[in-house]
C-alpha cells in the first residue's frame, strides 16, 4: 500500500511534536523540518491540515510553535488518515456501480477483497494511536542503543 507524503509527513510531524513537546513547551515547524529533513514550506501546509483536524494548536510569538491539542493516547491513526487524505480508508467503489453490476466479476472482487481489506484497515487504524507509534519508536531506539560492536 502506498500513502502520500502528506500523510507520511503528517504522522512524522505529530510524533515529533509529541516527543519534543515537554511541560507545555511548543515545537517550531523549523525545528521539525530540520530534524526530520522535510521542507518547511510543505510541512506548514501539512500542519495547517493537522490544526484543522484538531490535532495540534499553534502559539504565536518568539517562543511560538505547535503542541498537541490532546494526549497521544487519544489521537487515533484513523482520524489522522481521514484528516490528511480521506481517500485512504474510503470504500473502493460507488454504491451505484454495485447495483448496476451485481453479477459482474469486478463487483465480486470488490466485495470479496477490497471491501474486506478496507474494513480491516479501518478497524486496525481505529485501534492504533499516536502513543503506539511513539512507543514503537522509543522501543526501536532503545534496541539500537544496546548494540555493542566488537572488532
Amino acid at each position: 500500500m502506498k500513502v502520500s507524503t502528506r500523510v507520511e509527513y503528517g504522522l512524522i510531524a505529530l510524533a515529533d511534536i509529541a516527543l519534543n513537546c515537554e511541560e507545555g513547551k511548543t515545537v517550531s515547524s523549523a525545528d521539525i523540518a530540520q530534524r526530520q529533513n522535510i521542507s518547511q514550506k510543505y510541512l506548514e501546509q501539512i500542519i495547517m491540515g493537522l490544526r484543522q483536524g484538531g490535532f495540534v494548536r499553534g502559539h504565536k510569538g518568539s517562543r511560538g510553535g505547535y503542541m498537541l491539542s490532546r494526549s497521544p493516547s487519544k489521537i487515533y491513526l484513523s482520524e489522522i488518515l481521514n484528516a490528511l487524505d480521506n481517500s485512504i480508508l474510503a470504500d473502493v467503489h460507488d454504491e451505484d456501480d454495485e447495483e448496476n453490476d451485481k453479477n459482474d466479476i469486478r463487483s465480486s472482487v470488490n466485495t470479496c477483497l477490497w471491501d474486506k481489506l478496507n474494513g480491516y484497515m479501518r478497524t486496525f487504524t481505529g485501534q492504533l494511536t499516536l502513543a503506539d507509534l511513539i512507543n514503537e519508536y522509543k522501543g526501536s531506539s532503545a534496541e539500537q542503543k544496546n548494540y555493542m560492536y566488537y572488532i
